[in-house]
């Protein structure tokens, strides 16, 4: 199929399961998008497995070939996640900043390593053989919350502003840690060399930094001289592009440089929010981005349904299903539960650190930058191996997006509900 084609269909996938859904089923349109374009695949692949339907299954087969992986780390992720951080608001993301460099750093590393010794471990028990540290480089990929599903999803939920923020925060900087840890555990596996992660880190962190910084200065300056909002859309994509595209040249980290400069931009434009409001009184270049992320996001979760139509199955995925989840939900408690230990009295929210742990635990969805990572593995992991690896991912995204997606907002107003009974009691005279 043409690039061409495979647009328009994924195109007229997103309108008619959007139409479907806002008739029908009124469930959060991203979540949606993602169910139902699994049941779709599920029920192609069924037929196709039917005798004389081969022409069909190569079909789908080609389909499910188009390239995510390249269409996502090297086409759209930039300006995803420039979208979103241009979102944030800055002087909450300032007052929980000490929460979020716990979550985004020491939670990613613990929550990975905590999987990949349960995942090890889970793996003896079957008598299946894997790698401790091949194990660990699966913790890397399904252990960092995705961004794109986190801004994209739990922004429509109704959340409150302090928990949002932490949330879409960590989201947006813990996958710079993932990736460092990816690389690192990569490295020890084939052997290439980068034997230090922290080295590996301060490269990544540092570098994407610095030319985030230098680069969105250099850039701003040439937006203020312009008083065209056209224009200032034009700067802004060319800025995202410019900032990824060195990062990813240096080997330094394109994601957290793209998501500094989004709120680089997005700060620098508040500032200047007197002018702004003047030279763009519609609100084109804000317009711009919603629409813009919508549509991407809407797109990735459409091609990571697609996707599926080429996943080879793991004869080991009826016991992969049950183990993936409790794993996942116990590595991310874990090292939600260690990271917050270091938050003594300052939980945001006024929470317990239980009731902290729990909303961040399933909170915590996992998207496209995961596959990505785990498709990349292909050509460094035994072709079994790669197949569990691959698989997990799959059952990370989906359960994720899907189950905890569709419940959070249930479980948040779970938590809120116990910590206002907490609060009764607590001036009542009671014991929590």
């Amino acid at each position: 199929m043409s690039t061409m084609g495979y647009f328009v269909l994924i195109l007229l996938l997103i309108v008619i399961i959007g139409v479907a859904n806002e008739r029908v089923f009124a469930i959060q349109s991203d979540i949606a998008l993602v169910l139902f374009s699994l049941i779709l695949c599920g029920g192609l692949y069924a037929v196709s497995c039917i005798p004389g339907m081969e022409a069909l299954a190569g079909f789908l087969h080609r389909l499910g070939d188009f390239g995510f992986e390249k269409y996502l780390i090297d086409t759209v992720l930039c300006f995803m996640l420039f979208a979103g951080a241009g979102k944030v608001n800055m002087r909450k993301f300032r007052s929980n900043l000490k929460t979020i460099s716990l979550l985004a750093l020491l939670s990613t590393i613990l929550s990975s390593g905590f999987f990949g010794v349960l995942f090890w471990i889970g793996m003896k028990c079957i008598g299946v053989s894997m790698d401790l540290w091949t194990c660990i480089l699966l913790g890397s990929i399904v252990s960092p919350t995705d961004p794109i599903a986190a801004t994209g999803i739990l922004n429509k939920l109704g959340l409150s502003k302090n928990v949002s923020v932490v949330i879409e925060s960590e989201s947006l900087f813990n996958d710079g840690t993932g990736v460092a840890l990816f690389i690192f555990v990569r490295s020890l596996i084939t052997k290439s060399g980068e034997s230090n992660f922290f080295l590996v880190m301060l490269k990544e962190v540092v570098g994407a930094f610095a030319v985030a910084f230098i680069v969105t200065f250099l850039m701003m300056k040439l937006m203020e001289l312009s008083r065209d909002p056209v224009r200032h859309i034009l700067i802004s994509l060319a800025t995202v592009s410019l900032v990824y595209s060195i990062c990813e040249y240096f080997g330094f980290s394109g994601v957290i440089a793209s998501v500094i400069c989004g709120m680089l931009v997005a700060g620098r434009r508040s500032k200047l929010e007197g002018r702004i409001r003047a030279e763009d009184p519609n609100n084109r270049y804000e317009d711009f981005w919603e629409v813009v992320e919508g549509i991407l996001n809407a797109v990735l979760f459409v091609m990571i349904g697609l996707s599926l139509l080429n996943l080879e199955v793991s004869p080991w995925f009826a016991v992969l299903i049950p183990m993936t989840v409790v794993m996942v939900l116990l590595s991310r408690f874990g090292g939600v539960f260690c990271s917050g230990a270091f938050l003594g009295k300052a939980v945001p929210g006024n929470y317990t650190l239980t009731e902290f742990v729990l909303l961040m635990t399933w909170s915590a969805l996992k998207g496209g930058l995961s596959l990505a990572l785990a498709m990349s593995t292909k050509s460094i992991l035994p072709a079994e191996t790669y197949c569990i690896v691959l698989n997990v991912a799959y059952i990370t995204i989906f359960y994720t997006v899907i189950v905890q997606g569709i419940t959070m907002k249930k479980v948040y107003l779970k938590i809120e509900e116990h910590k206002a009974d907490r609060s009764r009691l607590s001036k009542h005279g009671g014991i929590q």
